[in-house]
């Protein structure tokens, strides 16, 4: 600031849902730097910054619980897609893979980027190193402020590499380490991928010892489940008997499937005195990598060169299962040198090929060395009154599952919390604005121990969101994806405006968190 005080901002005019009341609260808020520091109605205007908020909502900013911007927080359209929704904070990290901890020699971040090409991308600087490292390419370089749990898969690759196996106590013991480091260079968690490689060897005292260092912090366990839809009740079992086992407080990722099981188990494990929570999106589709989708768990996909290898071999792909179910239900979204493929469906992505969808598969899986990314329908059992029955729950948080990469991504990453709040609370009213805010921040904040987010209180952070109840609306859909949000007329980031008048300003205030 060149010595001079920043010049406050007064945000006037609006009604608050501030996390805190349970009603709409109409008054003023002023920011001085980064923090609120005063609330009330008609406060006086002296050399502020006025943004009239004119009887716009006002909120506290929105975190995504759950989104692969791990790369892409430093490109402008994805930062574009989350400041248009409100989103002011992000959780990276996610799935069990990610560029860090990644120490030399051992190829973590190699590993995690070959994984996860069409999920995370790759990052532009960040070639290995720690945790910190990592978090401080994004100090001042983004829109919104960043998280980073520490990606269980990433550190059983540093240790273990692509073994498809149980963990040596010794092993165990250099994870271990390599967490709690982790967690010192600022992770607020951890996350495991159960259904990615090499996690899906992780077997209960692996787990178990990891989970009771993140309880003898006070840091959360999330993740992605070992199954979902039909297999969601098995995999939470598994799940909620660690947590009984460790005492860890546990966050299920994108949980989806029959909500009157679900619910049920989620209410139980609450009765307990559990500590249970879980994000959600309001879609009735899905976005990974096609290998996820296509591949049988007993190839070696942490081992990229081994795979391809054994899918060349005509005798393996032999005993692959077709998984003609699933094909109908898959549109690619993201397939470098077959650009012309993203946004079709498989199908007719094999017919081009004159190939059977099977064939199809594995031979885009070989030739971009298994980095295809894809949209899929949940299977038929999955319905919009389960989805909305999860979402409903007290415990549920907002979490896009956003993936920024390809022509025709999943439009999850630039509109759901524009639906939530334009489709979910003023259309079918799912929640009222004050629980819309509660779903959208704040229970999420108390999740991942934002002590100073979530809420519109004097000596909080500044991360503020403004916009207009009656038109709030995504517009992005699985044919035109990009398309941003309407509806958000100003976004404060620390204090400062990102979006002001329903445009970017340019600023770049974003810091790890």
């Amino acid at each position: 600031m060149n010595g001079k005080t920043a010049r406050p901002v007064l945000v006037r005019g609006g009604l608050l849902a501030d996390g805190v009341h349970d009603d709409l609260v109409r008054a003023d808020i002023r920011v001085l730097g980064d923090r609120i520091v005063e609330i009330g109605p008609d406060l006086a205007v002296d050399d502020d910054d006025v943004i009239s908020a004119g009887w716009q909502l006002v909120m506290p900013g929105f975190i995504d619980t759950h989104v692969h911007v791990d790369s892409l927080a430093l490109d402008p359209d994805a930062q574009a897609a989350m400041t248009h929704q409100g989103i002011t904070t992000v959780l990276l990290g996610q799935d069990g893979v990610s560029f860090a901890p990644s120490p030399a020699g051992t190829g973590a971040t190699e590993y995690a980027e070959r994984y996860f090409a069409a999920i995370n991308g790759s990052h532009p600087t960040f070639r290995g190193g720690t945790v910190r490292e990592l978090l401080a390419t994004y100090d001042g370089r983004t829109t919104v402020n960043t998280a980073y749990l520490v990606p269980h898969g990433t550190l059983r690759f540093a240790v273990m590499g692509a073994d498809d196996r149980p963990a040596s106590p010794t092993e165990v013991a250099s994870m271990v380490r390599l967490l709690e480091q982790g967690l010192d260079d600022g992770g607020v968690g951890m996350s495991t991928g159960l259904e990615y490689a090499p996690a899906t060897s992780a077997d209960r005292d692996e787990l178990v010892a990891l989970l009771s260092v993140l309880a003898a912090r006070g840091k959360p366990h999330v993740s992605h489940m070992r199954g979902y839809d039909d297999h969601a009740p098995t995999a939470l079992t598994e799940l909620l008997d660690l947590a009984r086992a460790t005492g860890v407080g546990t966050h299920v990722s994108h949980l989806h499937g029959p909500a009157d099981v679900l619910r049920p188990m989620v209410d139980d494990a609450l009765a307990a005195g559990l500590d249970l929570t879980f994000d959600s999106y309001p879609y009735l589709k899905g976005s990974s990598i096609l290998a996820l989708v296509a591949l049988p768990s007993w190839l070696p996909l942490a081992d990229p060169d081994r795979t391809l290898a054994m899918l060349r071999d005509p005798s393996v792909r032999a005993q692959l299962p077709p998984r003609d179910d699933v094909w109908p239900r898959v549109t690619l979204s993201w397939a470098p040198g077959f650009e012309w493929a993203e946004g079709q469906p498989l199908l007719a992505v094999a017919a081009q090929l004159a190939m059977s969808p099977t064939d199809a598969a594995h031979h885009l899986l070989i030739e971009t060395k298994l980095q295809v990314g894809c949209v899929f329908g949940f299977p038929p059992g999955a319905t919009e009154h389960s989805m909305r029955a999860l979402a409903q729950h007290p415990v549920h948080c907002a979490g896009s599952d956003g993936l920024y990469l390809g022509r025709s991504p999943h439009p999850r990453g630039w509109g759901t919390f524009a639906r939530y709040l334009g489709e979910h609370t003023r259309e079918l009213a799912d929640w009222g604005w004050p629980e819309a805010a509660a779903h959208l921040s704040t229970t999420a904040a108390r999740r991942f121990g934002f002590t100073d987010r979530g809420t519109l209180t004097v000596g909080g952070r500044a991360d503020i969101v403004l916009f207009e109840p009656s038109t709030v609306i995504d517009t992005a859909t699985y044919a035109e994806p990009r398309s941003l949000a309407t509806g958000v007329q100003a976004v404060l980031v620390n204090g400062v405006p990102v979006l002001r008048e329903g445009a970017l300003t340019g600023a770049l205030p974003g810091r790890p968190s």
